[in-house]
């Protein structure tokens, strides 16, 4: 009489292959999709929910290729209770690829920014959100002792750690009998969960005194760096942090780039990949023709490479500091006109009316990332020590 046969024991160098062939097929794989997959088993929900592998997933969206070959890009913008996007297609027609119910009170709150899937709003309270995944945290940032004079917040991609930060940057109002103005920042990394304060010592050729005012538009991020105007007693100067070392440094503005008669707003945004500072004016020739002013950072960093260009534009933008006005990778400058959104070729001096009205916030994107930054935790309060 035969045995029975035994059934063969799997190699376990066989199964770890076979994990990780699954692994990198998953990290190829939509969010929405692995959204789903989470209910196959507890041990691809554990895959998918796991720091490690949404690291991967993120990094493996950031490497490929981006395609605008029959559009512009992407526009992210808020209305009323609705954060909505929409490819902004070569002829300027926009179609809607996806719309989501802000989860939270969105009334008086505004976006300070976003980067990879993620949002940045602050609402008295700050909010991290990721829309694909339906999460987000509760930020309690750090008490502030004294009467604010302008404050700013940042959203930045630490890409050596695969970790995000926001930067909260505050000018105290500065009282008779006081000599110096006083400013802090606190920093909260996601990736610990806390926030912590940091010491303004800021890099610069000259002594640039201490910061008495911060411009409240939300900080630029663009070559690692977070990047808001800051003014001292005696001058204005771009404020640059490093989000990877974690210093500030002193970018120089153009000599007399303020000094346009009529000048109303100025901001800066990246330009055709480059820093730049866009400044607007009343033509005094003309009540009904504003001045636009490109200043363009062409070495970024080198304070001689700065060049200027001049143009006219009809629709002029509100003068709402914290209301975001970016630039497509083309160059075209997208602000409000009143309810209006508006789009501007400096090159051409093309002005085109786009099919958005009354939102809130707008942001441009080249390449839209739906991630699972947050999929790993639960929408509860930060921590912070003092």
């Amino acid at each position: 009489m035969s045995q029975p046969r035994k059934k063969p024991i799997p190699n376990s160098s066989k199964l770890l292959l076979l994990d990780d062939v699954v692994f990198d097929i998953l990290t190829r794989v939509p969010v929405k999709s692995l959204i789903r997959f989470r209910c196959v088993s507890k041990s691809l929900n554990s895959t998918i929910t796991s720091p490690s592998f949404i690291t991967t997933h993120l990094n493996k969206i950031k490497s490929l290729p981006i395609n605008n070959d029959d559009h512009n890009g992407f526009l992210v913008y808020s209305k009323l209770t609705e954060l909505c996007t929409v490819v902004y297609n070569s002829d300027r027609i926009l179609t809607e690829i996806s719309k989501f119910k802000i989860p939270f009170s969105s009334r008086g709150s505004h976006v300070i920014g976003f980067c990879n899937g993620l949002f940045c709003i602050d609402n008295h309270i700050l909010y991290l959100w990721n829309p694909s995944v339906k999460k987000y945290k509760i930020l309690v940032p750090p008490r502030l002792n004294h009467p604010i004079g302008s404050i700013t917040f940042g959203l930045a991609y630490h890409s050596q750690n695969n970790d995000f930060k926001i930067l909260r940057l505050a000018c105290y109002k500065r009282f008779r009998g006081e000599t110096e103005p006083a400013a802090e920042v606190d920093i909260y990394t996601l990736s610990n969960d806390s926030w912590r304060k940091v010491v303004i010592s800021v890099e610069s050729k000259a002594d640039i005194g201490a910061i008495a005012l911060i411009y409240k538009s939300p900080c630029l991020f663009f070559n690692g760096a977070l990047h808001s105007i800051a003014c001292t007693m005696d001058r204005s100067f771009i404020l640059c942090f490093d989000v990877n070392d974690e210093r500030f440094r002193e970018i120089m503005l153009p000599r007399n780039c303020f000094d346009e008669v009529g000048r109303y707003l100025e901001y800066l945004v990246v330009f055709k990949g480059s820093l730049a500072l866009i400044v607007f004016s009343k033509d005094i020739l003309d009540d009904l023709t504003t001045m636009c002013h490109i200043w363009v950072m062409r070495d970024y960093g080198v304070v001689e490479s700065w060049t200027k260009k001049s143009v006219p534009v009809k629709s002029a933008p509100n003068g709402d500091y914290s209301c975001a006005r970016p630039c497509t990778d083309n160059g075209e400058l997208l602000f409000r006109n009143r309810a209006r959104l508006i789009s501007f070729e400096p090159e051409t001096l093309n002005e085109n009316f786009l099919a958005i009205e009354d939102f809130n916030w707008l942001g441009y994107t080249a390449n839209s990332i739906n991630s699972l930054v947050l999929f790993d935790g639960v929408n509860v309060p930060s921590e912070h020590r003092d």
